[in-house]
């Protein structure tokens, strides 16, 4: 029982946290504010799940490399530990300036391609289609690669 609902959590929470991101940016502050406050949440939604992600690379090395379809890896715990620290940037950076986001952005943005270059090579070389490999949270990963920049943009333009 436990295990199964640590698995429903984990393969589900990103994509809970990323539509939760976008409901309380529709539901908090001005329409013409919208880029930046849809950046805060987005940026608050993948920093909890990242902490998460990380939590359990480091803590249940297992489960997690299960649902990637990989095997387990000492270099689980150096991804748990990488993970769980931009997490927690990102989260801090949803109380903090814009110009505090702009590195998080930035690194969320390469770390985010990089993984999914390196998913979709598992996809394709290995044929590993595996929930947490190639499927809604690769969409995700994608969507926030490319999100996340646009929305900086649009934010500081609206700054500047």
């Amino acid at each position: 029982m436990f295990q199964t609902a640590i698995a429903f959590v984990l393969g589900n929470l990103p994509a809970i946290l990323f539509v939760g991101a976008f409901v309380m940016a529709a539901l908090t502050g001005r329409p013409a504010d919208y880029p930046a406050r849809l950046l805060e949440w987005l940026l608050l939604a993948t920093g909890i799940a990242y902490v998460w992600a990380g939590f359990f690379h480091i803590a249940f090395p297992h489960m997690a490399a299960a649902s990637i379809g990989w095997e387990v890896s000492p270099f689980q715990f150096e991804i748990g530990v990488a993970d769980a620290a931009i997490g927690v940037i990102a989260i801090l950076s949803f109380w903090r300036s814009l110009d505090f986001k702009a590195p998080v952005v930035g690194y969320y943005s390469l770390f985010s391609f990089g993984v999914a270059y390196g998913h979709f090579r598992e996809a394709f070389e290995a044929g590993d289609t595996s929930k947490n490999n190639f499927g809604l949270l690769l969409v995700i990963t994608l969507i926030y690669a490319v999100l996340l920049p646009v929305l900086y943009l649009l934010a500081r333009r609206k700054i500047a």
